[in-house]
């Protein structure tokens, strides 16, 4: 089994429960990461790109 895990917290998830989700897996988080998501947009007849939103995600390893 793999020490290390990538936690994605899903939609209506608060960041304490994606930490309670990781400890009743066992495990323990080590590294917080965003991912921007964008939107292409048409603008006065120009595309671009406009953040809607973010992913967060934890990198978590294995207790003990």
């Amino acid at each position: 089994m793999s020490k290390k895990k990538i936690f994605e917290m899903k939609e209506n998830e608060t960041i304490d429960q994606l930490l309670a989700r990781m400890s009743e897996e066992g495990y323990q988080p080590v590294r917080r990461t965003e991912e921007p998501i964008f939107q292409e947009k048409n603008i006065n007849g120009k595309i671009e790109y406009v953040p809607v939103g973010r992913i967060i995600k934890f990198e978590g390893k294995k207790e003990g």
